[in-house]
């Protein structure tokens, strides 16, 4: 029997390690199926899942040149379809909100408060510095 991507097979488990399980599939040929697709979950350990001897049904998702087979449990189980979500409606057809929103700045407003601001700060801070500059608490 030979062993396509995409096909799903009953195989038995001959072997765990930290990093998968070892299937044996018919015809007598092993393939592994790595830790990350043995649940859609989280696995830490893989024998919170599996156990030598147990019967799984798995997807072969990859051969490699070399006859190693790359076996998934988690694509082989089929999943419900799920609801999909309600269409947005167009967005003109949403109400618009232009009247709450503040009016749009020009640049040159924006720039012209932006130096206004700066002077004042820049004065400020000239007189409370300026002040602090002498010696020995002298003020001018």
């Amino acid at each position: 029997m030979s062993i396509e991507v995409g096909s799903k097979l009953e195989g038995k488990v001959t072997g765990i390690t930290n990093f998968g399980a070892f299937v044996e599939l018919p015809g007598g040929v092993t393939g592994l199926v790595h830790i990350s697709e043995i649940a859609d979950n989280y696995v830490k350990d893989v024998n919170d899942h599996l156990k030598v001897n147990d019967m799984v049904t798995v997807k072969v998702i990859n051969v490699d040149k070399d006859g190693k087979i790359g076996l998934s449990i988690r694509k082989a189980v089929d999943k419900p379809v799920e609801a999909a979500r309600p269409a947005r409606p167009p967005r003109n057809d949403r109400p618009r909100r232009d009247m709450d929103r503040p009016r749009q700045q020009s640049f040159d407003d924006k720039l012209s408060k932006f130096l206004k601001d700066s002077e004042e700060r820049m004065s400020s801070l000239k007189k409370n510095t300026e002040s602090k500059r002498g010696g020995r608490g002298a003020r001018r």
